[in-house]
């Protein structure tokens, strides 16, 4: 994670003296500007999925099972907001690694994420057990 902070540094600096270099003044001030504009849109998009998750009850998924199933090795804490639009609920300690978050739909299933430096390492769908009521068919009233 902090190999890829210093080469993302590296690589802004990297255009700064590109642009520096090849057309002075006016290519440093566009690359400038083309940086602040890609920080803008990562930020804009972090407030938005921030925002909708700020709507939600924390722990909440619309669906545990879709969650399983969408959810992918090394995808980072902002995918699985993005996915749930909720925050999860912590079950680590504040800020000790790994971070333990648990998504819960109205069902009672839920999942179960570790995240290790932001990174999704794991994750375990937990399905409580179907009782015998709601493994029996309905009765629909006939028609008289």
């Amino acid at each position: 994670m902090k190999l890829q902070r210093i080469l993302v540094a590296a690589a802004a600096l990297g255009v700064l003296w590109l642009a520096w270099h090849t057309y002075g003044a006016p290519g440093l001030a566009v690359a400038a500007s083309a940086l602040v504009m890609w920080l803008l849109l990562h930020f804009t998009r972090l407030m938005y999925v921030l925002k909708r998750a700020a709507d939600r009850p924390v722990g909440y998924v619309g669906s545990a099972v879709m969650l399983n199933a969408k959810l992918k090795p090394k995808c980072n804490l902002m995918y699985a907001l993005m996915l749930t639009r909720a925050l999860g609920e912590q079950l680590s300690p504040k800020d000790q690694q790994p971070e333990i978050f648990r998504w819960t739909d109205p069902g009672g299933s839920s999942v179960t994420c570790e995240f290790l430096d932001g990174k999704l390492v794991k994750w375990t769908l937990y399905r409580p057990p179907a009782t015998a009521d709601a493994s029996a068919p309905v009765a629909s009233p006939s028609a008289h």
